[in-house]
Protein backbone atom coordinates (compact mmCIF):
# COMPACT_ATOMS: atom_id res chain seq x y z
CA UNK A 1 0.00 0.00 0.00
CA UNK A 2 1.27 3.47 -0.90
CA UNK A 3 2.22 5.60 2.09
CA UNK A 4 0.27 8.73 2.97
CA UNK A 5 2.47 11.78 2.32
CA UNK A 6 2.12 14.45 5.02
CA UNK A 7 3.41 18.02 5.23
CA UNK A 8 3.66 19.48 8.77
CA UNK A 9 3.24 23.28 9.10
CA UNK A 10 3.99 24.75 12.54
CA UNK A 11 5.99 27.77 13.69
CA UNK A 12 7.57 25.79 16.57
CA UNK A 13 10.59 23.67 15.63
CA UNK A 14 9.87 21.50 18.67
CA UNK A 15 6.27 20.86 17.57
CA UNK A 16 7.33 20.13 13.99
CA UNK A 17 9.77 17.51 15.30
CA UNK A 18 7.23 15.98 17.70
CA UNK A 19 4.43 15.75 15.10
CA UNK A 20 6.86 14.32 12.55
CA UNK A 21 8.09 11.67 15.00
CA UNK A 22 4.58 10.63 16.01
CA UNK A 23 3.33 10.33 12.43
CA UNK A 24 6.49 8.57 11.21
CA UNK A 25 6.00 5.79 13.77
CA UNK A 26 3.00 4.60 11.75
CA UNK A 27 4.11 2.59 8.72
CA UNK A 28 1.20 3.93 6.67
CA UNK A 29 2.48 7.52 6.89
CA UNK A 30 5.59 9.33 5.66
CA UNK A 31 6.30 12.99 6.48
CA UNK A 32 7.62 14.47 3.22
CA UNK A 33 8.45 17.89 4.66
CA UNK A 34 7.87 20.58 7.26
CA UNK A 35 7.27 24.34 7.09
CA UNK A 36 7.63 27.09 9.69
CA UNK A 37 4.75 29.34 8.62
CA UNK A 38 1.86 29.60 6.18
CA UNK A 39 3.84 31.22 3.36
CA UNK A 40 6.53 28.56 3.55
CA UNK A 41 3.83 25.88 3.76
CA UNK A 42 2.06 26.99 0.58
CA UNK A 43 5.36 26.80 -1.35
CA UNK A 44 6.07 23.33 0.04
CA UNK A 45 2.57 22.09 -0.88
CA UNK A 46 3.22 23.02 -4.51
CA UNK A 47 6.68 21.41 -4.45
CA UNK A 48 5.89 18.22 -2.50
CA UNK A 49 2.20 17.56 -3.38
CA UNK A 50 1.34 15.98 0.01
CA UNK A 51 -1.79 13.87 0.53
CA UNK A 52 -2.55 15.59 3.86
CA UNK A 53 -1.37 18.79 5.57
CA UNK A 54 -1.29 19.40 9.33
CA UNK A 55 -1.61 23.13 9.91
CA UNK A 56 -1.10 25.10 13.12
CA UNK A 57 -3.84 27.67 13.72
CA UNK A 58 -1.68 30.34 15.37
CA UNK A 59 1.49 31.28 13.42
CA UNK A 60 3.42 34.43 12.44
CA UNK A 61 3.86 35.74 8.84
CA UNK A 62 0.71 33.96 7.60
CA UNK A 63 -1.59 32.47 10.24
CA UNK A 64 -3.31 29.12 9.86
CA UNK A 65 -6.72 30.44 8.82
CA UNK A 66 -5.28 32.77 6.16
CA UNK A 67 -3.01 29.98 4.92
CA UNK A 68 -5.95 27.57 4.74
CA UNK A 69 -7.96 29.99 2.59
CA UNK A 70 -5.06 30.23 0.14
CA UNK A 71 -4.46 26.46 0.16
CA UNK A 72 -8.13 25.78 -0.65
CA UNK A 73 -8.00 28.43 -3.37
CA UNK A 74 -4.65 27.61 -4.97
CA UNK A 75 -3.97 23.93 -4.27
CA UNK A 76 -6.83 22.11 -2.47
CA UNK A 77 -5.53 19.32 -0.22
CA UNK A 78 -7.02 17.70 2.92
CA UNK A 79 -6.01 19.91 5.88
CA UNK A 80 -6.04 18.91 9.55
CA UNK A 81 -5.84 21.93 11.90
CA UNK A 82 -3.89 21.87 15.18
CA UNK A 83 -5.43 24.26 17.67
CA UNK A 84 -5.02 25.53 21.21
CA UNK A 85 -8.12 25.74 23.40
CA UNK A 86 -7.87 29.51 23.86
CA UNK A 87 -10.92 31.58 22.90
CA UNK A 88 -9.08 32.98 19.86
CA UNK A 89 -7.82 29.50 18.93
CA UNK A 90 -11.31 28.02 19.17
CA UNK A 91 -12.90 30.77 17.08
CA UNK A 92 -10.20 30.47 14.39
CA UNK A 93 -10.63 26.69 14.34
CA UNK A 94 -14.40 26.97 13.80
CA UNK A 95 -13.78 29.40 10.93
CA UNK A 96 -11.25 26.96 9.50
CA UNK A 97 -13.79 24.12 9.59
CA UNK A 98 -16.24 26.31 7.68
CA UNK A 99 -13.54 27.39 5.20
CA UNK A 100 -12.66 23.84 4.18
CA UNK A 101 -10.47 22.11 6.81
CA UNK A 102 -11.35 18.44 7.22
CA UNK A 103 -10.98 18.24 11.01
CA UNK A 104 -8.88 19.48 13.92
CA UNK A 105 -6.75 18.24 16.82
CA UNK A 106 -6.63 20.09 20.13
CA UNK A 107 -3.15 20.64 21.52
CA UNK A 108 -3.35 19.50 25.16
CA UNK A 109 -1.46 22.45 26.70
CA UNK A 110 -1.21 25.40 24.36
CA UNK A 111 0.83 26.21 21.29
CA UNK A 112 3.90 24.26 22.45
CA UNK A 113 2.49 21.08 24.01
CA UNK A 114 5.11 18.91 25.67
CA UNK A 115 2.30 16.42 26.30
CA UNK A 116 1.21 16.09 22.65
CA UNK A 117 1.61 12.31 23.10
CA UNK A 118 -1.86 12.41 24.74
CA UNK A 119 -3.43 12.98 21.30
CA UNK A 120 -0.92 10.95 19.29
CA UNK A 121 -3.40 8.19 18.37
CA UNK A 122 -6.09 10.73 17.45
CA UNK A 123 -3.57 12.59 15.27
CA UNK A 124 -2.60 9.43 13.37
CA UNK A 125 -6.22 8.32 12.92
CA UNK A 126 -7.36 11.73 11.66
CA UNK A 127 -4.45 12.00 9.19
CA UNK A 128 -5.40 8.57 7.78
CA UNK A 129 -9.08 9.58 7.62
CA UNK A 130 -8.24 12.90 5.91
CA UNK A 131 -6.24 11.03 3.25
CA UNK A 132 -9.43 9.22 2.16
CA UNK A 133 -11.33 12.42 1.30
CA UNK A 134 -12.12 12.44 -2.41
CA UNK A 135 -10.76 15.22 -4.68
CA UNK A 136 -14.32 16.16 -5.71
CA UNK A 137 -15.23 16.73 -2.05
CA UNK A 138 -12.17 18.96 -1.65
CA UNK A 139 -13.12 21.03 -4.69
CA UNK A 140 -16.63 21.46 -3.26
CA UNK A 141 -15.16 22.48 0.10
CA UNK A 142 -12.96 25.02 -1.66
CA UNK A 143 -15.93 26.54 -3.50
CA UNK A 144 -18.07 26.58 -0.35
CA UNK A 145 -15.21 28.10 1.63
CA UNK A 146 -15.03 31.05 -0.76
CA UNK A 147 -18.80 31.56 -0.52
CA UNK A 148 -18.62 31.35 3.28
CA UNK A 149 -15.86 33.93 3.49
CA UNK A 150 -17.69 36.29 1.12
CA UNK A 151 -21.05 35.95 2.87
CA UNK A 152 -19.55 36.48 6.32
CA UNK A 153 -17.90 39.81 5.59
CA UNK A 154 -21.05 41.90 5.99
CA UNK A 155 -23.79 39.81 7.59
CA UNK A 156 -24.93 40.21 11.17
CA UNK A 157 -28.15 39.57 13.10
CA UNK A 158 -28.94 43.25 12.61
CA UNK A 159 -28.99 42.80 8.83
CA UNK A 160 -31.08 39.67 8.14
CA UNK A 161 -31.81 40.69 4.55
CA UNK A 162 -28.36 39.43 3.51
CA UNK A 163 -29.35 35.80 4.11
CA UNK A 164 -33.06 36.02 3.34
CA UNK A 165 -32.59 34.55 -0.13
CA UNK A 166 -31.11 31.35 1.34
CA UNK A 167 -33.90 30.69 3.81
CA UNK A 168 -36.30 27.88 3.02
CA UNK A 169 -39.95 28.86 3.08
CA UNK A 170 -42.56 26.67 4.73
CA UNK A 171 -43.76 23.83 2.53
CA UNK A 172 -47.01 21.88 2.75
CA UNK A 173 -46.33 18.15 2.87
CA UNK A 174 -48.96 16.13 1.05
CA UNK A 175 -49.84 13.84 3.95
CA UNK A 176 -49.83 16.69 6.52
CA UNK A 177 -47.58 14.52 8.65
CA UNK A 178 -48.52 14.71 12.36
CA UNK A 179 -50.12 18.09 11.69
CA UNK A 180 -51.68 18.44 15.14
CA UNK A 181 -48.51 17.58 17.11
CA UNK A 182 -45.65 19.79 18.26
CA UNK A 183 -42.39 19.05 16.44
CA UNK A 184 -38.79 18.83 17.60
CA UNK A 185 -35.76 18.56 15.28
CA UNK A 186 -32.74 16.54 16.44
CA UNK A 187 -29.43 16.62 14.53
CA UNK A 188 -26.32 14.48 14.99
CA UNK A 189 -22.99 14.97 13.22
CA UNK A 190 -19.23 14.59 13.63
CA UNK A 191 -16.31 15.00 11.18
CA UNK A 192 -17.27 17.72 8.69
CA UNK A 193 -20.17 18.73 10.89
CA UNK A 194 -19.46 22.47 11.36
CA UNK A 195 -19.68 23.00 7.60
CA UNK A 196 -22.81 20.81 7.33
CA UNK A 197 -24.48 22.56 10.26
CA UNK A 198 -23.81 25.92 8.65
CA UNK A 199 -25.49 24.72 5.45
CA UNK A 200 -28.57 23.51 7.35
CA UNK A 201 -29.08 26.00 10.18
CA UNK A 202 -28.51 29.12 8.08
CA UNK A 203 -31.23 27.96 5.70
CA UNK A 204 -33.95 27.56 8.33
CA UNK A 205 -36.45 30.42 8.82
CA UNK A 206 -36.42 32.31 12.11
CA UNK A 207 -40.08 31.43 12.72
CA UNK A 208 -39.63 27.65 12.38
CA UNK A 209 -42.23 26.07 14.66
CA UNK A 210 -39.85 23.66 16.36
CA UNK A 211 -36.85 23.71 18.67
CA UNK A 212 -33.64 22.14 17.28
CA UNK A 213 -31.28 20.00 19.39
CA UNK A 214 -27.78 19.39 18.03
CA UNK A 215 -24.95 17.05 18.98
CA UNK A 216 -21.67 17.81 17.20
CA UNK A 217 -18.68 15.74 18.33
CA UNK A 218 -16.31 18.42 19.56
CA UNK A 219 -14.20 19.01 22.70
CA UNK A 220 -15.13 21.42 25.48
CA UNK A 221 -14.20 24.99 24.61
CA UNK A 222 -15.13 24.76 20.93
CA UNK A 223 -18.91 24.29 20.91
CA UNK A 224 -19.58 27.79 22.27
CA UNK A 225 -17.48 29.33 19.48
CA UNK A 226 -19.36 27.15 16.97
CA UNK A 227 -22.74 28.23 18.35
CA UNK A 228 -21.78 31.92 18.44
CA UNK A 229 -20.51 31.85 14.87
CA UNK A 230 -23.58 30.04 13.52
CA UNK A 231 -25.82 32.44 15.44
CA UNK A 232 -24.35 35.45 13.62
CA UNK A 233 -25.07 33.76 10.28
CA UNK A 234 -28.57 32.37 10.92
CA UNK A 235 -32.11 33.73 11.07
CA UNK A 236 -32.82 31.28 13.92
CA UNK A 237 -31.11 31.69 17.29
CA UNK A 238 -28.17 29.31 17.77
CA UNK A 239 -26.69 28.86 21.25
CA UNK A 240 -24.73 26.46 23.39
CA UNK A 241 -27.27 24.52 25.47
CA UNK A 242 -27.57 25.34 29.19
CA UNK A 243 -28.70 22.96 31.93
CA UNK A 244 -32.32 23.51 32.94
CA UNK A 245 -33.35 25.91 30.17
CA UNK A 246 -36.73 25.39 28.51
CA UNK A 247 -36.56 24.63 24.78
CA UNK A 248 -38.28 27.12 22.46
CA UNK A 249 -39.28 27.17 18.81
CA UNK A 250 -36.80 28.88 16.51
CA UNK A 251 -33.79 28.10 18.71
CA UNK A 252 -31.01 25.58 18.00
CA UNK A 253 -29.29 24.23 21.12
CA UNK A 254 -25.80 22.78 20.60
CA UNK A 255 -24.63 20.27 23.22
CA UNK A 256 -21.55 21.60 25.06
CA UNK A 257 -18.35 19.66 24.42
CA UNK A 258 -17.81 17.08 27.17
CA UNK A 259 -21.48 16.90 28.26
CA UNK A 260 -24.38 14.69 27.20
CA UNK A 261 -27.54 16.55 26.14
CA UNK A 262 -30.86 15.07 27.31
CA UNK A 263 -34.38 16.43 27.76
CA UNK A 264 -37.09 16.05 30.38
CA UNK A 265 -40.69 17.18 30.69
CA UNK A 266 -41.37 19.97 33.19
CA UNK A 267 -45.15 20.36 33.32
CA UNK A 268 -46.21 21.37 29.82
CA UNK A 269 -42.67 22.45 28.96
CA UNK A 270 -39.50 20.57 28.04
CA UNK A 271 -36.16 21.34 29.65
CA UNK A 272 -32.56 20.53 28.75
CA UNK A 273 -30.51 18.27 31.00
CA UNK A 274 -26.72 18.21 30.71
CA UNK A 275 -24.65 15.58 32.49
CA UNK A 276 -21.19 14.09 32.72
CA UNK A 277 -22.23 10.43 32.55
CA UNK A 278 -19.62 8.16 30.99
CA UNK A 279 -18.98 8.58 27.25
CA UNK A 280 -21.05 6.21 25.11
CA UNK A 281 -18.94 4.41 22.50
CA UNK A 282 -16.24 7.02 23.06
CA UNK A 283 -18.54 10.03 22.65
CA UNK A 284 -19.67 12.71 25.08
CA UNK A 285 -21.82 14.34 23.88
CA UNK A 286 -23.38 11.34 22.19
CA UNK A 287 -25.99 11.45 19.44
CA UNK A 288 -27.39 8.12 20.69
CA UNK A 289 -27.90 9.54 24.20
CA UNK A 290 -29.72 12.61 22.84
CA UNK A 291 -31.90 10.60 20.43
CA UNK A 292 -32.84 8.09 23.13
CA UNK A 293 -33.80 10.86 25.54
CA UNK A 294 -35.91 12.65 22.92
CA UNK A 295 -37.64 9.36 22.04
CA UNK A 296 -39.31 9.51 25.49
CA UNK A 297 -41.09 12.81 24.71
CA UNK A 298 -44.70 11.78 24.07
CA UNK A 299 -45.99 15.25 23.18
CA UNK A 300 -43.71 15.72 20.16
CA UNK A 301 -43.35 14.32 16.67
CA UNK A 302 -39.64 14.08 15.86
CA UNK A 303 -37.59 14.99 12.81
CA UNK A 304 -34.16 13.33 13.11
CA UNK A 305 -31.17 14.23 10.93
CA UNK A 306 -27.87 12.33 10.74
CA UNK A 307 -25.06 14.00 8.82
CA UNK A 308 -21.37 13.51 8.01
CA UNK A 309 -19.20 11.72 10.56
CA UNK A 310 -17.04 8.70 11.27
CA UNK A 311 -18.47 5.67 13.07
CA UNK A 312 -22.08 4.84 13.89
CA UNK A 313 -23.18 7.27 16.62
CA UNK A 314 -26.90 7.99 16.21
CA UNK A 315 -27.86 4.61 14.76
CA UNK A 316 -28.99 2.98 18.03
CA UNK A 317 -30.74 6.18 19.06
CA UNK A 318 -32.49 6.31 15.69
CA UNK A 319 -33.89 2.81 16.29
CA UNK A 320 -35.28 3.94 19.66
CA UNK A 321 -36.85 7.03 18.09
CA UNK A 322 -38.42 4.84 15.39
CA UNK A 323 -39.74 2.31 17.92
CA UNK A 324 -41.54 5.10 19.79
CA UNK A 325 -43.20 6.25 16.55
CA UNK A 326 -44.00 9.75 15.21
CA UNK A 327 -40.64 9.99 13.42
CA UNK A 328 -39.34 11.27 10.10
CA UNK A 329 -35.63 10.63 9.59
CA UNK A 330 -33.21 12.25 7.13
CA UNK A 331 -29.64 11.20 6.28
CA UNK A 332 -27.02 13.20 4.42
CA UNK A 333 -26.11 11.60 1.10
CA UNK A 334 -22.67 10.15 0.44
CA UNK A 335 -22.17 12.74 -2.29
CA UNK A 336 -21.83 15.66 0.15
CA UNK A 337 -20.47 13.90 3.26
CA UNK A 338 -16.82 14.37 4.19
CA UNK A 339 -17.13 11.02 5.98
CA UNK A 340 -20.11 8.77 5.15
CA UNK A 341 -19.87 6.59 8.29
CA UNK A 342 -22.73 7.84 10.50
CA UNK A 343 -25.28 8.33 7.67
CA UNK A 344 -24.33 4.98 6.11
CA UNK A 345 -25.03 2.97 9.27
CA UNK A 346 -28.25 4.93 9.84
CA UNK A 347 -29.45 4.20 6.29
CA UNK A 348 -28.74 0.48 6.85
CA UNK A 349 -31.44 0.40 9.59
CA UNK A 350 -34.15 1.11 6.97
CA UNK A 351 -35.58 3.79 9.29
CA UNK A 352 -34.39 6.68 7.12
CA UNK A 353 -37.21 8.32 5.15
CA UNK A 354 -35.09 10.57 2.92
CA UNK A 355 -31.44 10.69 1.82
CA UNK A 356 -30.53 14.23 0.80
CA UNK A 357 -27.52 16.31 -0.20
CA UNK A 358 -26.62 18.71 2.59
CA UNK A 359 -27.93 21.66 0.51
CA UNK A 360 -31.47 20.17 0.59
CA UNK A 361 -31.66 19.08 4.24
CA UNK A 362 -33.11 22.37 5.54
CA UNK A 363 -35.83 22.19 2.91
CA UNK A 364 -36.62 18.60 3.88
CA UNK A 365 -36.81 19.52 7.57
CA UNK A 366 -39.29 22.29 6.76
CA UNK A 367 -41.39 19.87 4.73
CA UNK A 368 -42.11 17.94 7.92
CA UNK A 369 -42.16 20.82 10.40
Amino acid sequence: MEQIKVLVIDDSAFMRKLITDFLSEDTRITVVGTARNGEDGIKKIKELTPDVVTLDVEMPVLDGLSALKRIMDEHPVPVLMLSSTTKVGAESTIQAMQAGAIDFITKPSGSISLDLYKVKQELVEKVILASTVKPKTLINLSIEGKKTITSQTSYSKMEPRDVESNIVKKIDVSDNWMKSMKKVVVIGTSTGGPRALQKVLTNLPGDIEAPILVVQHMPAGFTRSLANRLNTLSAITVKEAEHGELIRNGVAYIAPGGLHLKVKSVGVHTAIELDEAAPLNGHRPSVDVMFESVSELKAYAKVAVIMTGMGSDGTDGLKKLANQGNLKAIAESQETCIVFGMPKTAIATNYIDEIQKVDHIAETIMKYV
